[in-house]
């Protein structure tokens, strides 16, 4: 159980892909000039919460309720593909419904660590050392905090053709996540 930093760096770029807090971005500032104030710590803290939980009893909640980690697999990669053609097209697919505040709901969870992230979560775990997912995460989440403290000055300073970009990048990034986590396990469900 040693950290292997390479890892780290690995898990990160991919949970970075999934949570895609710079593509959230338009709807953080969307959700700043609804509500007027977006509790940056609070949500933080709570998505680390669920993340890091998630990591550790997730497989055994799935099993409580009889779904095997495969077709969890399976089914967040088409979560994961959806978001990525959201990312990619710019379209929503997903229609949220009006949020009160803006700490827990919507942002710790589905936007931070949402149905994507759970997936994502339960797939590193079979490749990777618990460690150095939760290195992973902390990393993640030090981004996240960022990105919400300083919404409104990163959208100033990339622009919405800044965002669109990086937007798209992680959308492809996110397709192929997808399609992999798809193909890895779509056979373990025949046999």
């Amino acid at each position: 159980m040693a950290i292997d930093w390479k890892e780290v760096f690995t898990i990160s770029m991919i949970l970075f892909a999934v949570i895609d807090i710079l593509g959230s971005i338009p709807i953080i500032v969307d959700l700043r000039s609804k509500i007027g104030h977006i509790q940056s710590e609070k949500a933080t803290i709570v998505s680390a919460i669920i993340m890091i939980v998630f990591l550790f009893v997730g497989e055994e909640i799935l099993k409580l309720i009889g779904i095997d980690a495969k077709s969890f697999a399976v089914a967040g990669s088409f979560v994961l593909f959806f978001l990525a053609l959201e990312m990619i097209l710019g379209v929503r697919l997903y229609k949220e419904d009006n949020p009160t505040t803006a700490s827990i709901v919507p942002i710790a969870f589905p936007l931070i660590a949402g149905a994507g992230t759970m997936t994502t979560l339960l797939s590193l775990r079979a490749a990777y050392d618990k460690v150095n997912i939760i290195i992973a995460i902390l990393i993640n989440v030090i981004l996240v905090y960022g990105v919400l403290k300083s919404s409104g000055k990163i959208e100033k300073l990339l622009g919405i053709n800044g965002l669109g970009i990086i937007r798209k990048v992680f959308g492809v990034i996110l397709l192929a996540i997808s399609i992999k986590l798809f193909a890895a396990n779509i056979k373990g469900l025949f046999i």
